[in-house]
């Protein structure tokens, strides 16, 4: 059977599930939504336990990785990020999940040739441009300082 790209282009549209868009959208702002609620609820609480602002949050952020990692490692957060998308991913929830997630799926692999080589495969390529740009931006930054 031969089938050029637009015959199979239009055999595979009529044939595909279509996404509710209205409905993704709602779910992903409101478990986004609630993510960031609860962060700053969060927030609220460290600094009513006596940290100043910046300290409390980033015992935030700390606690919000910790509990996505948590939560990943359980299975838990891929049920939620199934129904609500892009409202657990664009949080730091999300990175946490992108880090923890390939060592979970390798952890058969051993800990230094599964989990250890695989932990940052995902995040590891963010890691590295932001460390790298840091580094630039700031020998940038002290240059012009300089002048």
């Amino acid at each position: 059977m031969n089938i050029n790209k637009t015959t199979y282009a239009d055999y595979a549209e009529k044939r595909a599930k279509k996404s509710p868009c209205l409905k993704n959208c709602v779910w992903a702002f409101f478990v986004g939504g609630g993510i960031c609620c609860g962060a700053q609820g969060l927030t609220t609480l460290y600094q009513y336990w006596g940290l100043d602002k910046e300290d409390a949050g980033t015992t935030t952020a700390v606690t919000l990785v910790f509990l996505a990692a948590l939560l990943t490692g359980l299975g838990v957060f891929d049920d939620i990020a199934k129904r609500a998308g892009a409202g657990t991913l664009v949080p730091i929830t999300g990175f946490a999940n992108a880090v923890v997630s390939p060592a979970i799926d390798n952890k058969a692999e051993g800990w230094v040739l599964g989990v250890g080589a695989k932990i940052f495969t995902v995040a590891g390529p963010v890691l590295l441009y932001a460390t790298l740009a840091g580094a630039v931006y700031g020998a940038i930054y002290w240059v012009w300082t300089m002048i």
